[in-house]
């Protein structure tokens, strides 16, 4: 009966352990996800590194030209690029008479900022972490004034003509650049 129990312990234990390996692995591919399909633009700042190369190895604000300097290569427009696209260019550029077989990684360290105006406390802009939402950005914001309306908030996303215009609720989830607007309560 004894050796049953402890079967079956040993069972769950393991069933525990890979639950709570998989939850973290899945923690982290959310922020690949986001990387994965993250438009670089202006204010991000990413590190690139070539491995076995210290002196190509490079970390970099982007400016509103979306263009970086890197060395060998000179300017390489990188804006609307995810960061798997940019290893694949600067490793294209460096195979292209430089390193035999390079490779690159490009992290985003840092997002560019997201923005809260409206009825919040504290209108400005934040710096943007993923799996952010209305919700959690309002709290950065020191919360809703007295006005504020919590079902008439809007984001613009994108710029230019590819800005789009959201109605969004407190579990919106935000995107770096983001700008949010509360409205104003009418009662």
């Amino acid at each position: 009966m004894q050796k049953n129990n402890f079967r079956w312990a040993k069972t769950l234990m393991a069933c525990w352990l890979l639950a709570g390996a998989t939850g973290f692995s899945s923690a982290e591919s959310t922020t690949s996800v986001l990387e994965d399909q993250y438009q670089l633009g202006a204010g991000d700042i990413i590190t690139i590194r070539v491995y076995g190369e210290e002196d190509l190895s490079v970390e970099v604000r982007l400016s509103d030209s979306g263009v970086i300097n890197y060395p060998f290569l000179g300017e390489v427009k990188i804006a609307g690029l995810s960061a798997s696209l940019v290893e694949k260019k600067i490793a294209a550029g460096l195979l292209n008479g430089y390193l035999v077989n390079p490779s690159v990684e490009v992290t985003i360290k840092q997002y560019r900022y997201f923005f809260v105006d409206g009825e919040v406390n504290t209108p400005g802009s934040y710096a943007f972490l993923p799996g952010l939402t209305i919700n959690k950005a309002v709290a950065m914001a020191s919360g809703f004034t007295p006005r504020a309306s919590q079902r008439n908030i809007v984001i613009k996303r994108g710029q230019g003509e590819e800005q789009e215009i959201i109605d969004a609720d407190l579990d919106t989830k935000l995107y770096p650049g983001d700008i949010i607007t509360v409205k104003q309560s009418f009662f």
